[in-house]
């Protein structure tokens, strides 16, 4: 069968309405390049530029297994949109994303560009929203990437060379920036969080207590697993073990200096509630918990009304 040209389609000169998403590829601290969408906010869109970019931008964080792609993420930005500017992005090993999954411990530096490229875009006020497995990324990010002082610039946080150091974190024990990598996509700005919120989040790692988190073990630590990893469920994993060990999301959460957000399903079937209480409890007065009756796991089971009561709360914290 042959094919011929229709000649072109019929253009109009009046702007859309609708705020069109743009997608970039990031580079981490580590060299990694990271698939990332920017959609807009549809607050006002009908107004020359829609909505003002120096005001907030919600990060996204999916799921192991997930990325910017699925429709889960995608139904949880549109809800987002409603209210701020979105980033989303593939995990490393996810979507179009370079590298491979290392289930939490260095994708800490995936969210850290992801974050910066958000204030590099103008955008003065930034919340990171994580599902599971990027629900423990947000808690470690938020612990080991603090905000500057008051009048420090991207060179000062970061040092010299900011550009090629963006990602690095300004707490100890966290894995250091590469410098000298040819950049994707240059983002200067600091990569701190002024808000968080965690949904179905693991309080500490090696959890094999129900059978879900029993496959997922399989899935990361065997050869077989990881072959089904990659042509199963699209997601390429490290086969190193973790060397050193990271910081446990139930460590970091006493170390956030920001509003932060514990929300978690009362029949989630990988983490059951006491995952959710242990992280409240470590942060003491420093953090809200929402107990979802009902709810199962991550960004799959979060409906739109529970997607809109954290957007309201993220505009609010």
């Amino acid at each position: 069968m042959s094919s011929v040209s229709e000649g072109r389609f019929p253009s109009s000169s009046v702007p859309s309405i609708t705020p069109v998403p743009r997608r970039t590829t990031l580079l981490t601290g580590d060299g990694v390049r990271i698939e990332a969408v920017y959609t807009p906010c549809t607050a006002g869109s009908g107004d020359a530029g829609g909505g003002a970019p120096e005001g907030s931008a919600v990060v996204l964080a999916h799921g192991f297994t997930g990325s910017a792609d699925r429709p889960a993420l995608l139904r949880a930005a549109a809800v987002f949109a409603q209210r701020a500017a979105v980033i989303t992005f593939s995990f490393r090993g996810h979507g179009r994303s370079g590298g491979r999954s290392t289930v939490g411990d260095r994708e800490v530096l995936d969210l850290a560009a992801a974050v910066a490229w958000a204030r590099s875009l103008g955008h003065r006020r930034i919340v990171t929203v994580g599902f599971s497995m990027g629900g423990s990324v947000v808690l470690r990010h938020a612990a080991l990437y603090t905000a500057p002082e008051s009048g420090e610039s991207a060179e000062e946080e970061f040092g010299p060379g900011a550009p090629d150091r963006v990602g690095t974190p300004t707490r100890p024990g966290a894995h250091a920036a590469p410098k000298g990598r040819a950049e994707a996509h240059s983002v200067i700005g600091a990569a701190h969080t002024d808000a968080v919120v965690a949904v179905s989040a693991p309080a500490r790692w090696y959890y094999r207590g129900t059978a879900p988190m029993r496959r997922l073990h399989w899935v990361v630590t065997r050869p077989a697993g990881r072959f089904v990893g990659r042509y199963g469920f699209r997601t390429r994993i490290h086969q190193e073990d973790w060397d050193p060990v990271p910081l446990s999301p139930v460590e970091a959460v006493p170390l956030i200096g920001v509003p932060l957000l514990i929300v978690h399903g009362d029949r989630d079937p990988y983490f059951p509630v006491d995952h959710p209480r242990m992280l409240a409890g470590a942060a003491g007065d420093g953090a809200e918990l929402w107990l979802e009756h009902g709810m199962g796991h991550a960004e799959n089971a979060a409906d739109e009304a529970l997607l809109t009561r954290i957007a309201d709360w993220t505009e609010s914290a």
